[in-house]
């Protein structure tokens, strides 16, 4: 019971010391360090950097061995396992991604993606990189106001590369593709779909363009208007 409530004591403050003193190898054993050189690093008082010393190994976190220079201090398993939380928190902020839910309405496009997707140095890459041959169209979504801020996380996912290609007659630009269900709001889902950006696109951020191997519209009973729910998969 007493490391418990020593435990509770320890907050941020404590645990940056903790870190420091990682940093410094005592999670691999021993070092030696004084309470005033820590203190500098901190830039804090000699007494609060005590204190600190202190209520980490009360808490079980941290051995010390006071000798007449200075101090020996050693990252305890408990204290190891404080610092890996600590870990696990940080990574949850920038690896982990989650899936991104966009909403907006069904609308017409302008008829462009039936041509482009069918050109042959398209549709070899999209039956090679999605494993299949998607409908001659997009389905084009019109975003909501909030699902236009958030569509700008995309570029933080991983994406399939489409790669640029030339014909005769001109050169044609790339695309990201990212994996997606379409959803709609009495239950109906299609997770086969991909999101598709490409490199050179007339659509701003407030337009979501949707290939997928089926008619979209059709499997899923879509007409202009209708509300549907993207998400985007997360790597």
């Amino acid at each position: 019971m007493a490391v418990d409530a020593g435990a509770r004591a320890v907050g941020f403050d404590e645990l940056a010391v903790l870190k420091l003193l990682g940093l410094d190898g005592a999670h691999r054993g021993e070092v030696k360090i004084s309470c005033s050189g820590l203190a500098d690093r901190l830039a804090v008082s000699n007494q609060t950097a005590s204190r600190r010393l202190q209520a980490l190994e009360d808490a079980g976190y941290l051995s010390r061995e006071m000798v007449s220079d200075g101090q020996f201090v050693e990252v305890t398993e408990a204290g190891m396992t404080a610092l890996k939380r600590e870990y696990e928190d940080y990574r949850a902020i920038f690896e982990r991604k989650a899936d991104l839910a966009l909403q907006g309405t069904i609308t017409s496009g302008m008829g462009e993606g039936r041509h482009y997707i069918s050109l042959p140095g398209y549709n070899a890459q999209f039956k090679e990189k999605l494993g299949y041959d998607p409908y001659p169209g997009t389905l084009n979504v019109d975003l909501s106001g909030s699902s236009q801020r958030e569509r700008s996380a995309l570029d933080s996912f991983e994406a399939v590369d489409i790669e640029a290609w030339e014909d005769e007659e001109r050169t044609y630009g790339g695309a990201f593709c990212y994996p997606a269900t379409v959803e709609t709001p009495d239950g109906p889902a299609f997770d086969r779909a991909h999101v598709i950006v490409p490199d050179r696109t007339h659509h701003d951020q407030q337009q979501l363009e949707i290939i997928a191997p089926d008619n979209l519209r059709d499997e899923l009973g879509l007409l202009d208007g209708d509300e549907v729910i993207v998400r985007v998969e997360a790597a």
